[in-house]
């Protein structure tokens, strides 16, 4: 399956008015600073709190596969659209149908050299903001989804 790529203000509208699910797959911390309106929260990575780097979330599929039929039409953004890149390559090949990668991401994606702007984020295009989860909707309750053997 290819993955789809899409700008945020699409992204909104394939939400709203499509049905598609946005999952934000940056970690908690971003996640509860501000997310897409209505967005789950399934972190690709995890912050380390010993040595402060991002590790892998062992978890990831599991939980996107709990929560998730694979014919679901799924957004999935990060920050920039550098995270959700990997993460939608990942569920595509996990057999999931209909990826969508979330350009620009929540904050926007820019040219290091010249700080040009590639892709508006979410925030940034105006689009709507939450910083409280969607009911069902926080990691803790997503990964609580996952049946351990």
């Amino acid at each position: 399956m290819s993955v789809k790529h899409v700008g945020v203000k699409d992204a909104h509208r394939l939400q709203t008015d499509e049905g598609h699910t946005y999952i934000d797959v940056r970690s908690t911390p971003e996640y509860d600073q501000g997310h897409p309106a209505g967005a789950l929260n399934v972190p690709l990575l995890h912050l380390d709190p010993a040595t402060r780097q991002m590790l892998p979330n062992l978890d990831f599929l599991a939980v996107v596969k709990a929560t998730q039929a694979p014919d679901a039409k799924l957004l999935v953004g990060c920050q920039m659209g550098g995270r959700s890149a990997r993460a939608a390559e990942m569920l595509a090949a996990a057999g999931f149908s209909d990826v969508s990668n979330v350009l620009g991401g929540f904050g926007g994606a820019r040219d290091r050299a010249t700080g040009a702007v590639l892709h508006a984020g979410w925030a940034e295009a105006g689009l709507p903001v939450e910083t409280a989860a969607a009911p069902g909707g926080s990691y803790e309750e997503l990964r609580a989804r996952v049946k351990r053997e």
